[in-house]
């Protein structure tokens, strides 16, 4: 299949089994935004959206099987939780028990741990209505699931309606209180996949605050203005121009951004924008807005042509972006932020809304 070709052509959802085990959802509307989602962690494994000249090409990063799952490939596009973001050592307390969680990354928790949703095949079914269509997907994970406490029953769901958007809702109910944080995890190049870098893409984010990290990208101090550093994004700028950094707004060691922004301090739940991306050589243009507190902006600097995608081009370095709506890494031991703490009776909810248009 060639990447820049849209699979669908519009109408109900439709299944295909996957050998890679699983199944791939195509669903969309003729002449719009149309996505494949593969069961396997949940996950957006193609985005086909129109460039200024009506032009669809797949502008999401993902390996040629959505089943791959060497450690460069697995969250490309996936559902990850139990908590999205890092946890120090994979260590927390909750209610005066003390637990521990598997641990990967420097020996801290990523994504939810070494088997997290991201690897697991959720159960899916169709919807489709006259102003949306789209799959609703399922998991259970059970008590004790990578030392998280509590069995936790998982709803996400992606649908797209007649106005190119494609909005993404996350639900849990829990039998023991338990952290969560969910997102998605889909690379973002809005030339195309395999088009090359994302340095020329411009970038805005709404946040007047951000989470200062140390080497293993925990967070540490309190979370620090970006007036006057690399990270004020609250006009849109040329990435090429962010991640050069300059005197006056020096950018951190690592390769560019994996950081986390803060659009509110409080997490109040409210639908707000996020950011804008765009590309002006398509004029392709993303505006996320979400209900969470916080976004990770990750400008994938750690590439380095491990990864193979879909158009058989090696991802290296910049090849896209992640931008993960969510609450604050490591909030279970920072009593400051936002809580992630669900409770039997309660509903996780969390909704993001990726709206596609063209812009010059």
């Amino acid at each position: 299949m060639n990447p820049s070709s849209p699979p669908f052509a519009g109408g109900p959802p439709v299944c295909r089994p996957d050998p890679a085990a699983g199944q791939r959802w195509t669903f969309g509307f003729a002449g719009g935004l149309t996505a494949e989602v593969h069961t396997h962690g949940a996950r957006i494994h193609g985005l086909w959206v129109p460039d200024r000249h009506g032009r669809p090409a797949d502008v999401v990063l993902a390996p040629r099987e959505p089943g791959e799952s060497t450690a460069a490939a697995r969250y490309f596009g996936a559902t990850v939780g139990r908590y999205a973001n890092r946890i120090a050592h994979g260590r927390f307390t909750l209610d005066g028990t003390p637990y521990q969680l598997t641990t990967q990354e420097n020996g801290h928790s990523l994504h939810g741990g070494t088997d997290g949703f991201d690897t697991r095949i959720w159960e899916a079914e169709s919807v489709h209505t006259p102003e949306r269509t789209g799959v609703i997907l399922h998991l259970r994970s059970p008590d004790g699931d990578q030392g998280f406490p509590g069995n936790l029953d998982v709803t996400v769901s992606y649908l797209i309606g007649r106005n190119d958007e494609l909005t993404l809702t996350y639900a849990a109910v829990t039998d023991a209180a338990t952290p969560v944080n969910l997102t998605n995890h889909a690379y973002f190049n809005l030339e195309g996949e395999g088009a090359g870098d994302i340095l020329d893409h411009e970038l805005a984010v709404d946040a007047s605050h951000y989470t200062p990290v140390d080497g293993d990208l925990l967070p540490h101090g309190e979370h620090l203005p970006v007036s006057g550093t690399a990270f004020d994004l609250r006009s849109p700028l040329k990435l090429s121009e962010a991640l050069a950094g300059s005197e006056h707004r020096p950018m951190p060691a690592g390769g560019g951004y994996d950081h986390n922004f803060v659009l509110t301090p409080d997490g109040d739940g409210t639908l707000r924008r996020a950011a804008v991306l765009r590309a002006p050589a398509t004029g392709r243009c993303m505006e996320v807005f979400t209900t969470e507190p916080g976004l990770q902006v990750y400008t994938a600097g750690q590439f380095d042509g491990t990864v193979v995608g879909k158009s058989g081009t090696p991802y290296r370095a910049g090849a896209g972006i992640a931008l993960e709506t969510q609450h604050f890494p490591d909030s279970p031991n920072r009593p400051g932020d936002p809580s992630t703490v669900l409770r039997t009776g309660d509903e996780y909810r969390s909704t993001t809304v990726l709206r596609f248009g063209v812009r010059g």
